[in-house]
């Protein structure tokens, strides 16, 4: 079958070599432009631009695709029998989703119509999900709303984190859409019960707020690994919390944010958490026993956000 790809990051990657391995043609890899990233500012290419060229098919990495009609022609021109997209990060204009001849599939990561939207892996951890997985989407006009093809599901667990899920999704997708193309499942409308959406994250998403409750803050802390992470303060330095553990609740009532033991226990809304792996600005990660021999913290100090 005649494909064009479209995708960005790491998690579109093992899809695009699952098509080439599969045996399709790759009429052209659509991705993000290269930019300026990492502390030196040197332009880089997107990882799926990476894999494309490693492959050596044809790369387009148009900034913008709306309103832009030569664009949409040269797509059209590819003369596609599909194109499969896994995270591009543009919006595709109806002309663009008609061209191919049998129109564009999504490859969402979470079982529509639960979390559309931007975000789906770590909204899912975020809200307690017993699972998650992949669609297989028609694509339409609408954010995600599009008639499903094909679902598969996988288990979230007490220690789930967004890189883990992140790479069982990615290569899940890679199976899906290799079915979706072989089998032509029939298109199935989305439920309109059970719709739930997923922002767009940012760095200050990030920020412990220690009023939560320690279960929802362990979420928070597995659901931002690796990006955008989450942090907090002491003594107005601001420190990356990579790992905690769920503790016994606090006797009393305490101020959430504050330090019960010298083994970096935090009482929160409800509950308390053990600080187990962190990361001071400038320094490698390092265990709570490490940051503890080079750094006093009395109980009784409190936290920032």
């Amino acid at each position: 079958m005649r494909v064009i790809f479209m995708g960005s990051p790491d998690f579109a990657v093992p899809a695009l070599r699952a098509l080439h391995d599969a045996g399709h043609e790759i009429a052209a890899v659509y991705c993000q432009p290269p930019r300026p990233a990492g502390r030196g500012q040197s332009v880089r290419r997107c990882p799926v631009h990476v894999a494309a060229d490693a492959l050596g098919f044809l790369v387009r990495t148009p900034a913008r695709l709306r309103n832009d009609l030569e664009a949409q022609a040269a797509f059209a021109a590819l003369n596609a029998d599909v194109a499969v997209v896994a995270a591009y990060g543009l919006i595709l204009p109806q002309a663009m989703l008609d061209a191919p001849r049998l129109g564009c599939l999504n490859i969402h990561a979470s079982l529509l119509p639960r979390w559309r939207g931007a975000g789906p892996i770590q909204a899912s951890i975020l809200a307690g999900d017993a699972e998650t997985g992949v669609t297989i989407m028609q694509m339409e006009a609408g954010l995600d709303t599009g008639p499903m093809l094909l679902r598969d599901s996988v288990p979230i667990t007490a220690e789930t984190t967004t890189a883990a899920l992140h790479d069982v999704l990615a290569e899940l997708g890679g199976r899906l859409i290799l079915r979706a193309l072989h089998e032509a499942p029939a298109p199935v409308p989305q439920p309109e019960d059970g719709v739930t959406y997923a922002p767009k994250l940012s760095r200050d998403d990030g920020r412990l707020d220690w009023t939560l409750d320690a279960a929802a803050l362990d979420r928070r802390v597995r659901a931002f690994d690796p990006w955008p992470g989450t942090f907090t303060t002491l003594d107005g330095v601001v420190f990356k919390v990579l790992g905690v553990a769920l503790s016994p609740a606090p006797s009393q009532f305490v101020v959430p944010g504050t330090v019960l033991d010298h083994a970096l226990t935090i009482a929160c809304g409800a509950g308390a958490l053990r600080l187990t792996r962190v990361q001071l600005p400038g320094r490698g990660a390092m265990d709570a026993a490490a940051f503890l021999r080079g750094r006093a913290v009395a109980a009784g100090t409190v936290l920032g956000g």
